[in-house]
């Protein structure tokens, strides 16, 4: 009896041991697939409110895991998939710039165009910054200044390509500039449209 005794509370540890291992292993495993797929549906409803849907999920749902169901962390994401993007196109114009033999008017509006989409990037960037100090004493105002910095970045878009505007402007550089400018202020559309929604409601508070 007394050996098997000390082999029952011999047992007992090793069975503490296997639960807590267990327990931990559970922990720390990935997003079970219910939660995965309701991150993927919130993406996408939120998705519907913007004018380009299918841009706004493409570029967004990669990032599920991190957004989750939070309105702020969607807003955060859109704007910093905006940002990247800009970055990216403004590099890509000051390459251009650069290539010899440009006509006079491309050439000077392609500067115009490096100027616009420099501001842009500082705009994004702020509106950024002030997205992750927000607070509920003054969520209303950080959001109008937010929404004012996203607009400021779509109009200076815009104002990139009318430096294109005409025949006259046609050719590769034209053609190369207006797929990236497009590119970017339809995310810049899509993730004001996000911080609009957002901003349309305290609830949605961090």
């Amino acid at each position: 009896m007394e050996g098997s005794s000390l082999r029952h509370w011999k047992v007992i540890p090793i069975l503490l041991i296997t639960l807590q291992f267990t327990s931990n292993m559970v922990l720390s495993l990935p997003d079970a697939p219910f939660d995965k797929q309701r991150n993927i549906e919130y993406i996408k409803s939120s998705c519907s409110s913007t004018t380009y849907p299918r841009l706004c999920y493409r570029s967004l749902s990669i990032y599920a895991n991190k957004i989750k169901t939070s309105p702020r962390l969607l807003v955060d994401t859109a704007l910093n998939v905006t940002l990247k993007a800009s970055k990216s196109t403004s590099r890509l114009m000051v390459k251009i710039s650069r290539i010899h033999g440009l006509r006079p008017r491309v050439a000077a509006a392609m500067a115009d165009c490096i100027e616009v989409i420099g501001d842009s990037v500082d705009e994004l960037q702020q509106s950024i910054e002030e997205l992750g100090h927000i607070s509920r004493s003054k969520f209303a105002l950080t959001m109008s200044d937010i929404e004012t910095w996203v607009s400021a970045a779509l109009t200076d878009e815009d104002t990139c390509m009318d430096g294109f505007a005409g025949k006259s402007m046609n050719g590769n550089v034209k053609t190369m500039v207006r797929k990236r400018i497009v590119k970017i202020a339809h995310l810049t559309s899509n993730a004001l449209a996000l911080v609009n929604n957002y901003a349309s409601t305290q609830s949605n508070l961090p």
